[in-house]
C-alpha cells in the first residue's frame, strides 16, 4: 500500500472517530450539566444581591451576643441536625426580630390594660418571642436524639452482619447509611464526609459522639475508637455492643411500661372517673332531690 495512500486513510480514520465522539455526546447530560451550574451562579448572586438586609442583621446580631450564647446556640443547632432553612447567622438575625415582635405586642398588651398582671404577661411575650428560636432547636434536638437511640440497635445488626459478611467497617459503615433512613443515617455519612475531607478516623468518631447526647452512642463511639488504637477485632466489639443495644432497649420499653399507671391515673381522675360519676350517681341525684322537693 502506497504511503500517501496510508496516510489519508490514517486521517479519515481519526476524523471519524472525531466526528463520532462528538455527534454521540448525550447533549442532555450536558445541558443538565450546564443548568446545575448556571443555577448555582444565578442564585449565588441573587442571594448576595437580595439578602443585603440580612447579612446586615446577621452581623448586628452576632457583634450584640455573647460568644457563650453563640457557642450554646451552635451546639443546639449541632443537636438538632442543623437544617438548611435556619443556619446560625439567620437565628442570631431572627433572635432579636422575634423580641421586637413580642415587645411590640406587649406594649399593645400593656396599652389596652396597664395593670401590673398585664404588665407581666406583656414582659413575658416579650421574652416568649426572644427565646422562641431556642425552645424550638430545643423539642428538634430532644426529638433527633430520642429518634437516634431507637435506631441505633437496628444500625447496629446491620454493621455486624456487613462486617461478617467480609465488608471493612468503613464499607460497612456506607452501607449502612445508604440503607437507612433517620437522623442517624445522616450522622454516619458526616462521619464518612469527615473521613474523605482528610479527618483522621478518630477525629471523625469522636465528632460523631459530640453531635449527640445519647449515652448509647457515646458508649458505641468510645469501643470502636479503643478497638481502633489496641487492634481488637471489630466484629467482636460490633457484636458485644449489639447485644448491649438490644438488652437497653428492651430495658427501656419495661421502663415506659411500668410508667404507663402513673401516667395514666391523673387523665383518670381529672377526666374519666368525674364523668363516670356524673353518669352513674347523676339520676339517683335528680330523684333525690324531685322526692325531697315534694313534686
Amino acid at each position: 500500500m502506497p504511503i500517501p495512500l496510508l496516510a489519508a486513510l490514517l486521517v479519515a480514520v481519526a476524523v471519524a472517530t472525531l466526528c463520532w465522539s462528538v455527534l454521540s455526546v448525550d447533549r442532555r447530560e450536558t445541558r443538565a450539566i450546564r443548568a446545575n451550574l448556571g443555577r448555582g451562579i444565578t442564585s449565588s448572586t441573587e442571594a448576595e444581591s437580595g439578602s443585603g438586609i440580612l447579612e446586615l442583621l446577621e452581623r448586628v446580631a452576632r457583634r450584640l451576643t455573647p460568644d457563650a450564647y453563640v457557642r450554646r446556640l451552635d451546639r443546639l443547632l449541632a443537636l438538632a441536625g442543623r437544617p438548611a432553612s435556619l443556619p446560625l447567622g439567620r437565628l442570631l438575625a431572627a433572635k432579636p426580630a422575634l423580641g421586637a415582635v413580642g415587645a411590640a405586642i406587649g406594649a399593645l398588651i400593656i396599652s389596652t390594660s396597664p395593670e401590673p398582671l398585664m404588665r407581666l404577661v406583656a414582659l413575658f411575650v416579650v421574652v416568649l418571642g426572644y427565646m422562641l428560636p431556642d425552645l424550638m432547636l430545643l423539642s428538634r434536638g430532644m426529638e433527633r436524639q430520642t429518634q437516634i437511640q431507637r435506631d441505633l440497635p437496628n444500625t447496629l445488626d446491620q454493621l455486624l452482619i456487613s462486617v461478617e459478611a467480609g465488608l471493612g467497617f468503613e464499607a460497612a459503615l456506607s452501607r449502612a447509611s445508604s440503607n437507612g433512613k433517620g437522623p442517624f443515617a445522616e450522622e454516619l455519612v458526616r462521619t464518612l464526609q469527615d473521613m474523605q475531607v482528610g479527618r483522621s478516623r478518630r477525629e471523625a468518631y469522636l465528632g460523631l459522639a459530640e453531635r449527640t447526647t445519647t449515652p448509647e452512642v457515646r458508649s458505641f463511639v468510645q469501643a470502636i475508637v479503643q478497638a481502633d488504637a489496641y487492634g481488637i477485632a471489630i466484629s467482636r466489639v460490633l457484636r458485644v455492643q449489639a447485644k448491649a443495644m438490644r438488652v437497653k432497649r428492651r430495658q427501656r420499653a419495661e421502663e415506659q411500661a411500668m410508667k404507663l399507671p402513673v401516667k395514666v391515673l391523673f387523665p383518670l381522675l381529672f377526666f374519666i372517673f368525674p364523668v363516670l360519676f356524673i353518669a352513674i350517681l347523676g339520676p339517683a341525684v335528680i330523684n333525690t332531690l324531685a322526692t325531697l322537693s315534694g313534686r
